[in-house]
């Protein structure tokens, strides 16, 4: 095993599938000789030639665009939209397109590929580069969803992503790319199935649901609360919004009755709408609390300042307060 940033678990799966299956290609803006605009791709042209690794124009429909027509003709590409806040000019492609050709076409066009978007704040970015977008896209039957929070999940998911005959949206976490380090492996293939949650931590007093960077932050938070007060969070990491694994969802529940919900978008209609709904609907018999959510306000944006966009965003301080306030019901 070997120590790894989340930026270069992903930089790894990308190479090795490349590597792998001639088919891969990769393109995007700056994805060439520069990158990426976070160094995702470095040295992947060099390597693997223009051919495969293809910077393309500023224009993340015609990234999409291409991507689903080389995925009908029997390749496997990888599209990295820059930032997630620049895909909507691509949502009729991915929503309209890329979701429905397999349902569509009776099965005969199935679409094999990734689309790779950095989300969320933290990079004092401002509106236009820190938006998480995952709920809009959870709903749309066709797509799956993949969410990682750790190292070695994404390295995993992504190997996992490539192979899989369905298009694929992997949100990664900026703010985590570099933050974020954990184990790999060094040597021999190995993926991680896309679907089933991830128990990062076991415990009995409650349940905390959360993903990509917001899991990592919840384990920290899980681990001070231990330490301080004594109370045991079983952290579950969703890391596949869709499809969502239910019942791995209600296992947890079922064995602690309490349920927090953490996640980074605006509450009102955020992800963890769903994941609540998921337990009243299913686990009502075994709630011993209410089913609360820790979200960013619903406000339009994540600021540019440091201070107010630290206002917006949960981190383990905040998660840490929310626990305590749900164990003490």
């Amino acid at each position: 095993m070997a120590m790894k940033t989340l930026i270069e678990a992903i930089s790894e799966a990308m190479d090795e599938e490349m590597a792998r299956d001639e088919r891969v290609f990769i393109t995007g803006e700056d994805v060439g000789p520069r990158g990426g605009v976070f160094r995702a791709t470095m040295g992947l042209i060099d390597k693997y030639g223009a051919g495969r690794v293809v910077d393309s124009p500023l224009a993340e429909l015609s990234i999409i665009a291409i991507g689903i027509g080389a995925a009908m003709a029997g390749l496997r590409p990888i599209c990295e939209i820059q930032f997630a806040d620049f895909i909507h000019p691509a949502m009729n492609q991915i929503i309209n397109e890329a979701a429905k050709m397999y349902y569509r076409s009776d099965g005969q066009w199935p679409v094999p590929m990734v689309i790779r978007a950095p989300y969320g704040g933290g990079i004092g970015g401002g509106l236009y580069h820190s938006q998480s977008l995952e709920a809009i896209f959870a709903h749309v039957p066709g797509l799956k969803i993949v969410v990682p929070s750790n190292p070695y999940d994404a390295k995993g998911l992504l190997k996992s992503a490539v192979r899989d005959p369905n298009p694929v949206m992997f949100f990664e976490t900026k703010k985590g790319y570099r933050l974020i380090k954990g184990e790999v492996p060094e040597d021999g293939d190995y993926t991680v199935p896309i679907g089933p949650v991830n128990v990062l931590r076991e415990g009995d007093d409650l349940t905390v649901y959360a993903y990509g960077i917001m899991a990592y932050y919840t384990w920290q938070a899980a681990e001070q609360v231990a330490d301080e007060d004594g109370i045991e969070c079983e952290v579950v990491d969703i890391r596949t919004l869709l499809p969502l694994d239910r019942e791995g969802i209600l296992e947890s529940f079922k064995k602690t009755g309490k349920a927090l919900i953490v996640y980074e978008d605006n509450l009102t209609m955020g992800y963890g709408a769903e994941i609540a709904a998921v337990l009243s609907d299913d686990g009502f018999e075994y709630m011993d609390g209410p089913i609360k959510r820790l979200a960013g306000p619903d406000v339009p944006g994540v600021p540019f300042s440091h201070p107010i966009q630290e206002a917006f965003m949960p981190n383990p301080k905040k998660i840490a307060a929310a626990i305590r306030d749900l164990a003490g019901y």
